[in-house]
């Protein structure tokens, strides 16, 4: 059985950091990507940071709006992907969601969308007050 439980959202202030945690359960991170999605009230979910390995080598996928501000890294050992979010700002208010896919399910509209990702936990609210 696949689980993923995130946790580290909560209430901050423009410019404030938060981090966010997704351990996984049930998945080898040398052949699932894991990553973080997001979706605002009344907005479409989008793929926020991704994170997957390749021939040993760790590859990312960021949103463009995130870049330079949030980090996505993973701790193999404890089977838990972080989320490093930096600079907040209330446009980045949303549910995170961790979501999980096997390499070969792997698309760049997945990473973009969230559609055909395998697995999902069940989110944390993050809300950035201006």
């Amino acid at each position: 059985e696949v689980t993923l439980v995130e946790s580290g959202g909560g209430l901050v202030q423009t410019g404030g950091s938060l981090r966010l945690s997704c351990v996984a359960s049930g998945v080898r991170f040398d052949s699932y990507a894991v990553g973080w999605f997001r979706q605002a009230p009344g907005k479409e979910r989008e793929g926020v940071a991704s994170i997957f390995s390749s021939d040993g080598t760790d590859s990312t996928y960021y949103l463009d709006s995130v870049k330079g501000r949030f980090t996505i890294s993973s701790d193999n050992a404890a089977n838990t992907v972080f989320l490093q979010m930096d600079s907040l700002k209330p446009e980045d208010t949303a549910i995170y969601y961790c979501a999980a896919a096997h390499l070969l399910r792997l698309s760049i509209t997945t990473l973009k969308t969230g559609n055909g990702m395998e697995y999902w936990g069940k989110g944390t609210l993050v809300t950035v007050s201006s």
